[in-house]
């Protein structure tokens, strides 16, 4: 198994950042590479599409209101990884109630690709997503 793992200070507190992010369905909102998320199976299914309209189905395997996170796993996607599951997590920063700390990991066997090649997949989505994230606060 491979793993990867991006963390990004953002500039609102950890509820109103989770108050964007939590929601399973709620990627549309602040991840552009995301242009819809439809729930199945009563929400614990998300099937989303981006912008070349390829189709990445997830499942929802992972949620705590109370520690601001969430896990998936994914089921179908055009990437060169199986037994995909990721997380993301909302920190407090010590100290400060103005910033949250946001991370967003995963954990993934590279299919007809070396490791490496598959961390920095994951590794740009996951910058690139928390460079969104960090600009939808910002506005």
């Amino acid at each position: 198994m491979a793993s990867t793992s991006v963390s990004r200070v953002v500039p609102a507190s950890p509820q109103q950042v989770w108050n964007l992010i939590g929601g399973f369905d709620a990627l549309p909102d602040w991840l552009p590479y995301i242009l819809e998320s439809t729930p199945l199976e009563g929400g614990r299914v998300r099937r989303l599409t981006n912008p070349d309209g390829e189709v990445i189905t997830e499942r929802l395997v992972d949620f705590n209101e109370t520690e601001h996170h969430y896990s998936y796993a994914i089921l179908e996607a055009p990437f060169p990884v199986t037994g995909y599951v990721s997380t993301l997590r909302v920190h407090t920063v010590p100290g400060r109630d103005d910033v949250a700390e946001v991370q967003w990991s995963g954990r993934f066997a590279p299919n007809g690709v070396s490791d490496t090649e598959a961390e920095d997949l994951f590794v740009g989505t996951y910058r690139d997503g928390l460079e969104a994230l960090h600009k939808a606060l910002s506005a």
